[in-house]
């Protein structure tokens, strides 16, 4: 393994969301508050519709003996799958990354919606979202993801 690494946030969110649970984050709307020291890094960001947010899970747990195998979104008609094939906040080095729609630009403070993020977490990072490098058209999804995202229950595992 490689040495342990330190990473100064850029920022910090501010959500209405304050504890870790299964939701629909598509329509939430938070802020990402920038350290005023480099809020001249956002420059030009305003021109982008969305942005992706690389952000530290600081009120997840990792606990390899119940988080290394789960069901996704905890749901018993899912087949167990490792925490690599899932979009889980249990994760061992508590780092995320959501794509979400940049809606304003004030000073040192974004507003996005969709951010799964919880209030307090640090933000480590904002890239511009640019299609032709973040976006995939042929992808194939494991058939649980797309039952469970039309609602059907999933086939016994």
């Amino acid at each position: 393994m490689a040495d342990a690494i330190t990473i100064e946030p850029v920022g910090v969110v501010r959500s209405p969301y304050t504890e870790i649970g299964d939701r629909d984050w598509s329509e939430v709307v938070a802020e990402i508050h920038i350290d005023p020291a480099l809020a001249a890094g956002l420059t030009g960001i305003e021109e982008n519709s969305h942005i992706i947010v690389i952000f530290y899970l600081h009120r997840s747990k990792f606990d390899p003996a119940t988080d290394m195998i789960r069901r996704p979104m905890d749901r018993a008609d899912l087949p167990e799958r490792g925490f690599f094939a899932l979009r889980t906040n249990y994760r061992p080095t508590h780092i995320a990354l959501t794509t979400v729609a940049l809606l304003k630009v004030e000073g040192s403070v974004l507003t996005v919606r969709g951010l799964d993020a919880l209030d307090g977490s640090p933000v480590l990072d904002i890239k511009p979202f640019i299609p032709q490098f973040d976006h995939v058209d042929d992808v194939t999804l494991p058939a649980w993801f797309r039952r469970a995202q039309q609602g059907e229950p999933d086939a016994p595992a």
